[in-house]
């Protein structure tokens, strides 16, 4: 897991990184909490995101928005952090030329982030959101939304309450050719406290069982 610097939009974006010696592995990249509440590729959500995604041997790369850690620049309310998500997409396939497929995946307001850069990068093929905050940032971007995905959450998160996010589920599964799993952990809070392991093993099935990309699953129909 060794460390990586990016050039990023205003400077330096730290980031640690996992290549797979798989050959045309895929690759993901993961996308952290809000910047200004503590939010850090560290953050035990991101962490658990991105082992899933190493263990079904992809490429992964999870790294601090700027401001956060050793990343240069300052927040900049969602504008300047989805151009560094872009950049850093952008160094994770330069490294990854022949990927067979490329995901997204991002916890709070990274799936916010994540949900945006997945609308700008047709290449996207599938993504994770875990807990959107459909009740404080605008999902209506999603129209129409370009990939499949699964969208997790605790029944007893304190700031994303259920009914939004399960709107923004409604919305997406009524779309064509588009499948949204939504999967709710009972007694789960925000930050799956004590439940990470189930968070876990949730996203690990989801992708055992999603891992090509569109193109290959619609050919396989």
């Amino acid at each position: 897991m060794p460390d990586v610097i990016i050039n990023g939009p205003e400077g330096r974006l730290e980031g640690r990184y996992h290549h797979s010696k798989e050959s045309n592995a895929p690759i993901a990249l993961l996308l952290h909490p809000h910047p200004q509440h503590g939010g850090t590729m560290n953050n035990k959500v991101v962490y658990t995101l991105y082992h899933a995604f190493v263990r079904r041997g992809f490429s992964a790369l999870r790294f601090n928005f700027r401001g956060v850690g050793r990343s240069q620049g300052t927040f900049d309310r969602g504008e300047g952090e989805l151009s560094d998500a872009a950049a850093a997409l952008d160094w994770l396939q330069t490294y990854n030329p022949n990927a067979g497929a490329c995901w997204i995946g991002g916890f709070s307001f990274g799936a916010w982030i994540g949900m945006q850069l997945l609308m700008r990068r047709p290449e996207i093929d599938g993504f994770i959101s875990v807990a959107p905050p459909a009740n404080m940032f605008d999902f209506s971007f999603l129209a129409p939304c370009p990939a499949s995905g699964l969208i997790v959450m605790g029944d007893r998160d304190q700031l994303v309450p259920i009914e939004p996010v399960q709107k923004l589920v409604n919305k997406l599964m009524h779309q064509r050719d588009i499948q949204i799993e939504h999967r709710v952990i009972g007694g789960a809070d925000h930050f799956f406290a004590g439940q990470l392991e189930e968070l876990g093993a949730i996203v690990d099935g989801y992708l055992a069982g999603n891992r090509r990309p569109r193109s290959a699953a619609a050919a396989a129909r």
